[in-house]
């Protein structure tokens, strides 16, 4: 148990560093993303025991489609496993699965196994993890822009009507609160596109290991820097 901690009601994730992890081991680089995967069920896990309620991970950018072809080939493979093979783990340990992120992208098997992932654990009142899939934050917030510009012009909303929260409620995270805390692997210091919006006061927090080697160990130690943080939200603060 960890106890007298602030226990973060959200937890946004960039899982980096499976495939320099792999190559370490002088492994493929699709082995670092199963050992990644593995380790992510672990991470989940944790959080879920803890009281963490939503936990959002970046598993594929948009950006990722450039990459070398069979490099996502053999992604898209892996991630069809996953679809078809977690949904009896996911209902035994009571999570809500969502996705977020152009799920056009895909093939449409793929989309059809995303729909029936979503569907079959909506009802599930656990943790909700959700996976960013072909997801990038400019994308989402210009997609979310396009959908406000198409409701103004078609007479549904004003201009001035347009709030921050509207476009909140807008984007593809609207089921869920903004990140409280942000952790990313492999030691880079960047947010890559994710999230952007969502993370306007999250608290960041980089850890010089590779995803496959982080653990609820971890996944702990991040969460007592984060317990330690005062949240100001812009405010001045007399302590400050």
């Amino acid at each position: 148990m960890m106890l007298n901690l602030n226990i973060p009601k959200h937890i946004a994730i960039i899982m980096d560093g499976n495939g320099r992890w792999a190559k370490a081991r002088s492994l493929p680089t699709i082995a670092g993303h199963r050992a990644g995967a593995k380790a992510a069920e672990e991470i989940v896990g944790r959080a879920s025991e803890i009281g963490v309620e939503y936990i959002t991970l970046f598993a594929f950018s948009s950006e990722n489609w450039q990459r070398e072809q069979e490099w996502v080939v053999e992604f898209m493979g892996l991630l069809r496993w996953y679809l078809q093979h977690s949904i009896d783990k996911l209902m035994q340990h009571n999570v809500r699965i969502k996705i977020i992120g152009d799920r056009s992208a895909f093939a449409t098997d793929l989309q059809d196994m995303i729909q029936t992932l979503e569907e079959r654990t909506k009802d599930n009142t656990g943790i909700t993890v959700t996976l960013a899939l072909s997801y990038g934050g400019r994308d989402d917030i210009r997609r979310a822009t396009q959908k406000i510009a198409s409701d103004v012009q078609s007479g549904k909303i004003k201009a001035e009507e347009i709030t921050e929260n509207l476009i909140s409620q807008t984007l593809d995270t609207s089921f869920c609160p903004d990140p409280d805390l942000f952790i990313r692997t492999s030691g880079e210091l960047r947010v890559s596109n994710y999230l952007l919006w969502q993370m306007a006061y999250t608290e960041y927090v980089f850890v010089d290991c590779f995803w496959p080697d982080f653990g609820p160990k971890q996944l702990d130690s991040a969460i007592e820097q984060y317990s330690k943080r005062h949240r100001r939200y812009g405010l001045y603060s007399a302590a400050a």
